[in-house]
């Protein structure tokens, strides 16, 4: 599935609409370089297609660009990592 991921510092989060639908992954900027990432969320008509690994994939990225920490207080992105090691040299 090829769809953009789009940021939006304002609310905090990492967002794509895709088919009408929109899957995000929601966060809080803590102390200015930590993105405790908290909250996945895709509907249920886009599960299964890879879009939350995108999104914490396209966060990750974007902290790792930016000289960003990670808490992963969401459990989606907890089971990610765990996962994907490489991306354990993020968190906080």
């Amino acid at each position: 599935m090829n769809f953009k991921i789009n940021h939006d510092k304002q609310h905090e989060k990492f967002f794509s609409g895709i088919d009408g639908y929109e899957a995000k992954l929601e966060y809080s900027l803590l102390n200015g370089n930590i993105l405790d990432l908290h909250h996945t969320f895709v509907p249920s008509e886009l599960r299964g297609k890879g879009v939350a690994a995108e999104l914490v994939k396209f966060a990750f990225n974007y902290a790792s660009e930016n000289n960003y920490k990670i808490i992963p207080t969401c459990s989606y992105v907890r089971a990610f990592v765990e996962r994907h090691k490489e991306y354990s040299k993020l968190l906080a």
